[in-house]
């Protein structure tokens, strides 16, 4: 059976089906089996959530990774989130991008919403730089 060959730095994480994994050395994984996992950077630590954008990746990250118990929340909490930002965001861009991610997620395609939700962290931080730089 073929599989996914993941390569680990020393000291990366991977989080498989809920179980975080930190490797001490450079590390090669082979995945062989159906799982939900994500590793390196793609992981958003819960202490590096701290923009509207970064909560709402942090939850779909859950709904994707986190266990039985956890999933059912982050999916209530995606919903949530998104749907607060979207009252207070102006920009038609990050409408449509949570409305995507919202999308996915109901259909359960959270790993395909967390490429919806990594461009909405992009787009907040281009719309605050863009007004840093209009306050100076």
């Amino acid at each position: 059976m073929a599989g996914l060959v993941v390569e680990l730095k020393q000291n990366e994480m991977i989080i498989i089906n809920g179980a975080a994994i930190r490797f001490r050395t450079k590390s090669r994984v082979e995945i062989t089996g159906k799982a939900r996992f994500l590793y390196g950077k793609q992981i958003l630590l819960p202490e590096d959530a701290n923009t509207p954008a970064a909560l709402i990746y942090l939850a779909v990250q859950t709904a994707y990774i986190g266990n039985a118990d956890e999933r059912v929340k982050a999916f209530d909490e995606v919903r949530t989130l998104a749907e607060q930002f979207q009252l207070q965001t102006k920009s038609a861009l990050a409408r449509d991008i949570l409305d995507k991610i919202m999308a996915l997620v109901e259909a359960q395609q959270c790993y395909e919403a967390l490429k919806f939700a990594r461009r909405i962290m992009q787009h907040e931080a281009s719309l605050q730089q863009v007004h840093y730089r209009c306050e100076r």
